[in-house]
């Protein structure tokens, strides 16, 4: 198995050369990253190309990398210091809200959205995993895939719904997961854990209404009480 995925990294290299920005094999899967600009060509490709084959896209999905490395959770940090964990707001959801991600803590160098795309080759019986970032992070576009592999049709709708990544040259590119009336995209580093809005219904309008979100998010940190120590080093009881 390991002499096939170095043969499939190798094959990938020969075949597409400067199309590929990256091509790494890491626990067994090989990872290739392409251009976007390049991405209909190389997919094209390896869909087409009998030696490549992959002829099932199992499945696509949006990153955000705005916020990537930054963690507020580190267990390694709640030992004999007591639950320090999340009293420091450092990801986007409990950041103050209009707040950027990068803007605050700086985050990862190079463009913040990435589409993956998750390929099988029945025929080869090989998986290949595939990585395109979009140019603008204030405009996420890629091409779409949905001309190669049908499949990509709803996956597609799901990462432009949840990251709004626009799928360009996509057939219907809508909402699929969130309500029609959802305000932003809601798996961004930059979305607020309690939202933009909530909805209730208005017994005297007899209807659902939206209204801005009223409630401000919180972080509850366990309260760890232990006991204390004289001046002799001696461990002395818990004040009652």
């Amino acid at each position: 198995m390991a002499d096939s995925i170095q043969t499939l990294a190798a094959r990938l290299g020969e075949r597409f050369g400067d199309a590929l920005m990256a091509c790494r094999v890491a626990i067994g899967e090989v990872t290739i990253e392409v251009a976007s600009e390049r991405l209909l060509e190389v997919c094209n490709a390896l869909h087409d190309e009998p030696h490549f084959a992959f002829d099932e896209l199992m499945d696509l999905c949006g990153v955000d990398y705005s916020a990537y490395g930054e963690v507020e959770w580190r267990t390694a940090e709640a030992s004999c210091t007591g639950f320090s964990r999340g009293t420091e707001a450092r990801t986007a959801g409990r950041l103050k809200r209009g707040m950027a991600v990068r803007e605050q803590w700086g985050g990862r160098e190079g463009p913040r959205f990435a589409v993956v795309y998750h390929l099988l080759s029945v025929a080869n019986n090989q998986r290949l995993r595939v990585r395109t970032y979009a140019a603008d992070d204030e405009f996420p576009v890629v091409p779409s895939v949905t001309d190669i592999w049908n499949s990509a049709n709803w996956y597609e709708r799901e990462a432009f719904d949840l990251f709004g990544i626009i799928f360009e040259g996509h057939p219907d590119l809508r909402r699929i997961l969130t309500d029609y009336g959802f305000v932003g995209h809601p798996f961004r580093k930059d979305f607020p854990l309690i939202g933009h809005v909530e909805m209730r219904y208005d017994p005297e309008k007899q209807r659902v209404v939206y209204e801005p979100v009223s409630i401000e998010p919180r972080v509850l940190v366990p309260r760890v009480i232990r006991a204390a120590k004289d001046d002799v080093g001696e461990e002395a009881a818990p004040n009652a």
